[in-house]
């Protein structure tokens, strides 16, 4: 395991997701990630203190299955949140996505469709395997997450959406610096 790896899992281990993610796990979905704002703001909360207000607001649970139907995402979050009554789930079939979120484009896998998520530091996926060893998912890699650098995805550089997201993170985190151009120089 490499030393981001290790750094992550350290930070995340004694968390609220530490707890969480052995669930996710026994749900079986296929090719699942726990990815999204839980892990992001767990870090940028661990990172940069108090001052930070970005909590976990919901876990974003993503899996493939090109079988499945909205049934199977809320079989999920029912068991889950049953397990967990004050926590938020957002679980989410990859596979049937742009069929119900106009404007979208069809997935492949669900590290396509976590790959297409607004923040490269968002982008980070997290789960156990069937020996309960964590892995990691990093299209971006982990500079942007550890460094509080808000960063647009290649596809969303453009998305008001994006912006007004990074907007919000900036409010509550000040410590973060807000990247405009996914080209720009990460060392800024």
């Amino acid at each position: 395991m490499n030393n981001n790896n290790i750094r992550l899992q350290s930070i995340l281990v004694n968390t609220v997701i530490g707890n969480v993610l052995p669930a996710i796990a026994q749900l079986n979905l296929p090719n699942w990630w726990l990815a999204g704002g839980a892990v992001r703001n767990t870090v940028w909360h661990s990172i940069f203190g108090q001052e930070c207000g970005l909590f976990v607001k919901d876990f974003d649970i993503a899996f493939f299955d090109e079988a499945g139907n909205r049934s199977q995402e809320l079989a999920a979050k029912t068991s889950l949140t049953e397990q967990f009554p004050g926590e938020k789930f957002d679980v989410k079939n990859q596979a049937s996505f742009a069929r119900w979120r106009s404007g979208s484009r069809p997935y492949m896998s669900t590290e396509d469709g976590i790959t297409d998520w607004l923040h490269t530091a968002t982008a980070v996926g997290v789960k156990l395997d069937l020996q309960g060893q964590w892995q990691f998912f990093t299209p971006y890699g982990f500079d942007d997450l550890f460094n509080g650098i808000i960063r647009s995805t290649p596809a969303h550089i453009h998305n008001p959406d994006a912006h007004k997201k990074a907007s919000e993170f900036l409010s509550k985190c000040p410590y973060l610096l807000y990247v405009h151009s996914f080209a720009e120089d990460k060392n800024n």
